[in-house]
């Protein structure tokens, strides 16, 4: 199985990383061709483009200007080290060995904005760019056009090598949006989780995200294979709702804390 993973617009490149080991992007070149469009904009025009602060567009400004190639374990940090937040707090890292992160690698991929499609392992230097951002670029307006069939191409390759060609979607919906369904090469399996209280039951943002999280963290430490041995997951509270669910679309849920 492979697992795809939204990135994290909180970033930590301060803290050491817990291992040496480390990849390069493949779509860095792509990457460069972002960066050089990123940097003809203004501060200010970041800020209206991206709908930040002046603080934050500052920053991002810097960012981009301080983007430079080749990447080194002294100028990048892996990705599953840096990316900070929500989604990223479910995944206890620091309790991953050299295997599990060897086993992550070939099965965790994360959709980026700049970088495409990421292995944890891959070095990434800090920056923000949301993929819904509408950046003009040779390929298009915005960035679902400038990646094309790049991500799925690649998805596509990863799931060749899976014991099962089943991708397991924990991605938001504005990040898996750069994936091509119909051009997938295996089983899509999209994964929700949803609070109930006071007899409704929904998706709150915040849970969700922590709970991809979570579920990602429970599928890579107990190397799971099998599709069906996902609905064994219980962290948080969480139980698989097979009334809510479907073939295509599994929903796992819980009281609401």
């Amino acid at each position: 199985m492979l697992i795809t993973l939204s990135p994290s617009k909180g970033q930590d490149f301060e803290t050491p990383a817990l291992s040496k080991t480390c990849s390069k992007p493949d779509a860095l070149k792509d990457s460069e061709l972002l960066i050089r469009e990123l940097r003809k904009i203004r501060q200010e025009d970041i800020q209206q483009l991206m709908r930040v602060s002046e603080n934050i567009a500052s920053r991002t400004a810097d960012r981009y200007k301080a983007f430079n190639t080749p990447f080194t374990p002294k100028n990048a940090k892996q990705a599953i080290f840096a990316f900070k937040g929500d989604v990223y707090s479910g995944i206890e890292i620091e309790k991953y060995r050299e295997a599990d992160l060897k086993y992550a690698q070939n099965h965790l991929r994360i959709l980026s904005g700049l970088y495409g499609c990421l292995r944890p392992l891959d070095l990434i230097q800090p920056y923000r760019l949301e993929m819904k951002t509408k950046l003009e670029n040779a390929r298009g307006d915005n960035l679902y056009q400038f990646w094309g069939d790049k991500i799925t191409d690649e998805l596509n390759k990863e799931l060749e090598k899976q014991k099962q060609p089943v991708l397991v979607n924990l991605a938001s919906n504005e990040y898996f949006k750069s994936v091509k369904p119909k051009q997938l090469k295996g089983r899509l399996l999209n994964i929700n989780f949803k609070e109930t209280r006071d007899g409704k039951t929904r998706v709150v943002a915040i849970f969700a995200k922590r709970a991809r999280g979570m579920m990602t963290d429970y599928i890579l430490r107990n190397r799971i294979e099998k599709p069906e041995d996902i609905k064994k997951f219980k962290q948080g509270g969480y139980r698989f709702c097979k009334d809510l669910s479907d073939d295509r679309q599994w929903t796992f849920e819980r009281p609401q804390p």
